[in-house]
């Protein structure tokens, strides 16, 4: 029995996300010095088949990059959405951050793009505008929870940037000991300890 067109196009999406995959975790380690031949070695496919999917890797590492920007954003909205005081949704929105960095592929990605002199400007305004609105979106939920006594009293940005520096400093230890950092992840009460007052 021939495959159906939805069947078809459900295959294409299956075989997109898996080069998708396979190329983060290229782009993560090389940076844009990966190629396409790395992205489809890594991802068991054809050099033709990784290119019927991207026209070359400047589409397959936008591709990655707006992937990878669109679960944050979501986790922003959506804890304007939720009920419960600043410091429940903080609480949440702060889990979510250092829960995502379990996976840290996704933010060497967005790293590569900023340190990268070759990266896209168009892309790297959209990763700063991402991390602007995040710290935005953190620091209103401190203030709040301060105004509720939900979170330590104190400037407000620098709590926010003693929260990024600490889950950024997560992503770097990927790096540096991949062998343990699934191990030792911490628990994202220790960053919401920060914030206690």
């Amino acid at each position: 029995m021939p495959r159906t067109a939805e069947a078809k196009q459900h295959i294409r999406e299956e075989q997109r996300a898996h080069i998708l995959e396979a190329a983060k975790r290229i782009f993560a380690r090389k940076g844009l010095a990966a190629t396409v031949d790395d992205v489809a070695i890594e991802a068991g496919v054809s050099h033709g088949l990784a290119y019927r999917y991207f026209a070359n890797k400047e589409a397959i590492f936008s591709a990655l990059v707006k992937q990878a920007l669109q679960a944050p954003s979501a986790d922003q909205q959506r804890v304007w959405d939720m009920p419960g005081t600043p410091g429940e949704r903080l609480k949440w929105l702060l889990s979510a951050f250092v829960e995502s960095r379990r996976h840290p592929e996704a933010f060497l990605l967005l790293g590569q793009v900023l340190s990268s002199q070759t990266a896209p400007d168009e892309l790297r305004e959209l990763v700063r505008k991402q991390s602007q609105d995040l710290q935005s979106t953190l620091r209103q939920l401190i203030v709040e929870g301060q105004e509720t006594f939900e979170v330590v009293a104190g400037d407000p940005d620098q709590l926010v940037r003693a929260i990024f520096a600490c889950v950024d400093g997560l992503t770097r230890w990927a790096v540096y000991d991949p062998e343990h950092y699934q191990e030792h992840f911490p628990d994202a009460n220790i960053f919401l300890r920060l914030l206690q007052p």
